[in-house]
């Protein structure tokens, strides 16, 4: 049999608007009426959390719900809120977008993390809830997470959660009138076990010290 034959494939499942919960997060259906405020508490006046966004920024709160209703609403992406859980509100949001059941794939994007969740554990933890999802609950064979190539942080942030840079589509879109080159990274399914482990490994409450810093780095719980 050919090696890249697969016996027994069947196509998954849409992602669902689900509710997740880890030891610093937790994740919810999007729902404007219920986050929209506190997310521009957030987020607001924050001009520069758009600039590698398709959309924003917004220069009011109504402006910024009625965004919140056309995501929550979209049939082509499942958006999610993220709260953590020490603030327990809305202080971000992500999609699973680009959904092919029939292949098994899905890439997580759309994210937009204000201020006071960048660079976290529950940010962290965020990603690593709805990779679970994709490929332990639905049985996805590949997640990926595409980025503006100019988009260093988005870049640098795929390599350290696990997925393997594929190369640049240029000329992929256009994005507010300008060339996007789209940097493309995967994770398969057959990968997925180590990733997994090196983020179970890392978000550990045993490796944070009592003002929640890091002790090991993610880094270094990856095996390759």
């Amino acid at each position: 049999m050919n090696e890249n034959t697969l016996t027994g494939w069947k196509p998954v499942s849409r992602p669902s608007s689900v509710s997740l919960r880890g030891r610093t997060v937790s994740i919810e259906p999007l729902d404007a009426q219920r986050h929209a405020a506190p997310l521009w508490e957030a987020a607001g006046g924050h001009d520069d959390l758009w600039t590698w966004m398709t959309d924003g920024p917004y220069t009011s709160q109504d402006a910024f719900r009625e965004s919140l209703e056309r995501k929550q609403a979209a049939q082509d992406a499942v958006f999610l809120a993220i709260l953590p859980v020490e603030e327990n509100q809305a202080l971000g949001f992500a999609s699973w977008m680009r959904i092919d059941t029939a292949n098994g794939v899905a890439e997580v994007g759309n994210i937009l993390l204000s201020p006071h969740l960048q660079r976290t554990t529950a940010a962290t933890e965020a990603m690593f809830l709805m990779a679970c999802y994709i490929f332990d609950t639905l049985g996805y064979r590949r997640y990926e997470w595409k980025c503006n190539a100019e988009n260093a942080p988005s870049r640098r942030a795929a390599l350290r959660l696990g997925f393997s840079f594929e190369g640049v589509f240029r000329q992929h879109m256009v994005v507010k009138g300008k060339n996007r080159d789209t940097a493309w990274f995967a994770m398969l399914d057959r990968e997925w076990p180590d990733r997994k482990r090196a983020l179970q490994c890392w978000l550990e409450a045993a490796n944070f010290d009592e003002n929640g810093r890091q002790i090991v780095r993610l880094e270094a719980f990856q095996t390759g």
